[in-house]
């Protein structure tokens, strides 16, 4: 049989039908993030390299082997976040902790926040997802709580008059983790009707896959932040329910509503 590249070219097939189901897989993950530009840009470049090996170009092929061997270890420096993040995506369909299913807690935060929202009370509240949030949260500000969710709880945690109320509350496993958390802040540029708690639910959505509830104590709006949706002034029954289909929860069909890429909806 035919080979190309020194190859059977049944093989040759289906190994270039694996790479560029990978390249395929990798761009959909890095859609919207920085890294996006620097893949395709990559992916050039690996095309080049294999045309300069088949066609023997010998110093051009050498340029590249030396350049794609210490390019991998400076595109893991430089976008480890995003690569964390990809490495999330994938491992989501297997995990089993993306839970808000009990004892009410969902419930209890949306009274809050439906409050909170009228009261023009400021929050920031982190509902974590398939993404262990600790690596995050242990060397930052914050109080260990590991309380029961309750509209009250979350009320008194963001009155004005409380240490902490500037901070965010992390909710894991349907229970208030911690409070009084100091997240780390978005570097984008962002519409001056954004606050700082804004800059931080996106700054944590950059690296995590959390839900975050931002409610401004300037206007009473309510945002969502997932991911790379930011979704604000969307009313109390809006985020209702958008979290209830994001966590499955009662009996709602998971749907992932927000897409890569949809910020500023």
């Amino acid at each position: 049989m035919e080979t190309i590249f020194g190859m059977n070219t049944l093989v040759t097939l289906l190994d270039i039908a694996i790479v560029a189901f990978v390249l395929y897989w990798f761009m959909l993950m890095f859609k919207g993030s920085r890294a996006e530009r620097m893949l395709w840009g990559l992916g050039i470049i690996v095309v080049i390299y294999f045309v300069s090996q088949r066609f023997e170009l010998l110093t051009l092929h050498w340029i590249l082997s030396n350049f794609l061997s210490s390019i991998v270890v400076f595109i893991i420096v430089v976008f480890q976040q995003d690569i964390r993040r990809a490495l999330v995506q994938m491992g989501k369909p297997f995990s089993t902790r993306d839970t808000m299913t009990s004892g009410g807690a969902l419930d209890e935060i949306l009274k809050a926040v439906s409050f909170m929202s009228k009261k023009k009370t400021g929050g920031l509240i982190v509902l974590e997802r398939s993404m262990d949030l600790s690596d995050f949260l242990e060397d930052q500000l914050g109080i260990e709580l590991d309380a029961k969710v309750s509209k009250e709880l979350l009320l008194s945690i963001f009155n004005s008059t409380s240490p902490i109320h500037d901070g965010a509350v992390v909710v894991r496993m349907g229970r208030v983790f911690k409070a009084g958390c100091i997240l780390p802040l978005t570097e984008k540029e962002l519409s001056k009707s954004m606050g700082t708690r804004h800059r931080a639910a996106i700054g944590l959505a950059e690296e995590t896959d959390a839900a975050i509830i931002v409610v401004s104590e300037e206007t009473g709006g309510i945002t969502l932040v997932v991911e790379d949706g930011l979704y604000a002034d969307i009313g109390a029954d809006k985020l209702a329910v958008d979290l209830k289909q994001l966590f499955a929860y009662k009996g709602y069909p998971r749907k992932d509503i927000f897409q890569r890429g949809a910020a500023g909806r």
